[in-house]
């Protein structure tokens, strides 16, 4: 037993799906991350209508550059009736630190060692502070990367949704094709703001979010002051994110509405959980999300490695009114 990967979303959705589904809340990057190469699979290869039927293995190559899954069977025990069941998975997509469920120290030592003796790259890791910890000291061990903290981050969910009382002026609305230079320039800007490396296809972020209402937008006499995002729904549950408001329009209540907003819109869609991650180091969005009725659920820790071959470093900067985990 120990870890298994592929590349194969198909494949690893059919081995680890349950697991997955079993705690929506905790792994919803993954479960999200998987369903938008699902469905972006299915527009690929429409054919491919049966419920096993997936499209065509990418060709032959390294595979290195490529979205990178995994799960993790304890070895097993005579006596234990669990035997064989997953007890841990791992997603990697390329330009974001390797992302861990909760797992053994030890376990994720093993798999930073797998992934460095297969030459993976990777810029980070993302996971609970035990494995965290773990996973960086084997990868600095094996690969002599520089390891930085990079981020801190603590998982919300909501419970009763609490309105803004009094709100700020102004309504919401589903973002539509018109604003797309508009939302393009603000992720951008969202990105600028929490340090983290720049992206090349913030346009088709945004094209692909509206293609399923994933953008809620907050105008104010006419004019949008204020954005927040969603992910598709998957297993009853969304993650809200990103949520961003121009550094001149701040401290008026428009986040929080928008926050707001775009919560009530998944309630009212029949999602059972509705999601987000904050930064710890940022007091002001921690404590608006509390307010609006979300809770702790648990907290995360992101390392970043800067490999001298390639001289890669994140930065960072204090930030407000942004929930910075929100971008996948």
């Amino acid at each position: 037993m120990g870890w298994f990967t592929t590349a194969d979303t198909e494949e690893f959705l059919a081995v680890a799906g349950e697991y997955l589904r079993a705690e929506p809340a905790r792994n919803s990057v993954v479960l999200t991350v998987t369903e938008d190469l699902r469905v972006k699979a299915a527009a690929r290869f429409p054919t491919a209508q049966s419920p096993t039927a997936h499209p065509p293995a990418a060709a032959p190559g390294s595979g290195l550059d490529e979205p990178l899954f995994g799960w993790w069977r304890p070895p097993a025990r005579p006596d234990a009736e669990s035997a064989g069941e997953i007890g841990a998975v791992c997603m990697h997509t390329p330009e974001f630190p390797v992302l861990l469920t909760r797992v053994s120290g030890q376990a994720a030592a093993e798999l930073a060692r797998d992934l460095a003796a297969a030459g993976r790259q990777l810029p980070g890791v993302n996971a609970a502070q035990e494995a965290a910890d773990a996973f960086a000291a084997a990868w600095r061990d094996h690969t002599g990367d520089a390891v930085t903290l990079y981020r801190r981050m603590r998982l919300f969910r909501l419970g009763q949704l609490v309105r803004p009382a009094p709100g700020p002026g102004g309504t919401a609305r589903p973002a539509t094709e018109r604003d797309h230079d508009l939302l393009a320039g603000w992720i951008d800007a969202f990105a600028r703001e929490v340090g983290d490396p720049p992206r090349h296809d913030s346009r088709a972020v945004v094209g692909e979010r509206l293609g399923y209402g994933g953008i809620t937008v907050w105008e104010a006499g006419g004019v949008p002051v204020s954005i927040a995002g969603r992910t598709r729904a998957v297993a009853g549950m969304v993650r809200v994110g990103p949520v961003y408001t121009p550094p001149e329009l701040r401290g008026r209540g428009y986040a929080g509405a928008a926050t707001a907003a775009v919560s009530q819109a998944a309630l009212g869609a029949g999602v059972r959980e509705v999601v987000l991650y904050t930064d710890l180091a940022n007091p002001t969005s921690n404590a608006l999300y509390q307010r609006l009725g979300y809770h702790p659920v648990e907290d995360r820790v992101i390392f970043s490695f800067a490999p001298a071959r390639r001289g890669l470093r994140f930065t960072r900067e204090r930030t407000r009114g942004l929930c910075p985990a929100g971008r996948r």
